[in-house]
């Protein structure tokens, strides 16, 4: 199995890149947001390789990184997601933003990504809950989103994360941030600590 390709970018279509690995061409399919990081016709290329065997293909799925790659195998854990699906919210969003809106079982975020409908991505966080990566999150950013999603986040975590979503970031976003303020501040902080400390974050 291939798990990993570097070699020289020889060409690009809209969802894939040939890889030249020492004069061999390696057609491997790509999410766009993949696509867009890597180089052009010409220059070296580091891809992460999945290898797919059917009956009547192989296809090889690359990946910028590890943790791309391993969403990639979640996502498809999920009934109703395929490697197609897959890959379009891995072109949609973020590992980071991915791993954030199923800790905050934000499904509208999830739905962002084309082909995807509000059932399906209900069941991605649902699912995906317990077994996510946290990728972009931590232990903080998972204990709040509990607390949210159960109703026993104190009153200014709640009062925070409101105040950030009334300001247009997603539930997703507001939630990462008032993780990310409260680890700083502690828990005694007060709702407007953690505004102010939760907008510089979402401004880095």
């Amino acid at each position: 199995m291939i798990g990993k390709l570097k070699g020289i970018v020889d060409s690009y279509g809209d969802d894939w890149v040939i890889v030249d690995v020492g004069g061999v061409g390696y057609h491997v399919t790509c999410s766009a947001r993949t696509l867009s990081a890597l180089g052009r016709p010409g220059e070296p290329v580091v891809v992460f390789i999945e290898t797919v065997v059917r009956e009547d293909a192989i296809r090889l799925y690359g990946f910028s990184g590890e943790a791309e790659k391993e969403w990639f195998r979640l996502l498809q854990s999920v009934q109703g997601v395929g490697s197609r699906v897959a890959l379009a919210i891995l072109g949609t969003l973020s590992t980071a933003d991915l791993g954030n809106a199923i800790a905050m079982q934000d499904k509208a975020m999830v739905a962002r990504a084309p082909g995807v409908g509000p059932k399906v991505a209900g069941r991605i966080v649902s699912e995906l809950r317990d077994k996510s990566p946290l990728v972009g999150g931590d232990m903080e950013l998972a204990r709040v989103s509990g607390e949210l999603a159960g109703g026993r986040a104190a009153s200014p975590t709640r009062d925070a994360v409101s105040a950030l979503v009334n300001l247009g970031y997603a539930q997703a976003q507001a939630g990462a941030a008032v993780a990310a303020a409260l680890k700083e501040a502690g828990e005694d902080a007060t709702a407007e600590t953690l505004i102010r400390m939760g907008l510089k974050e979402l401004a880095r």
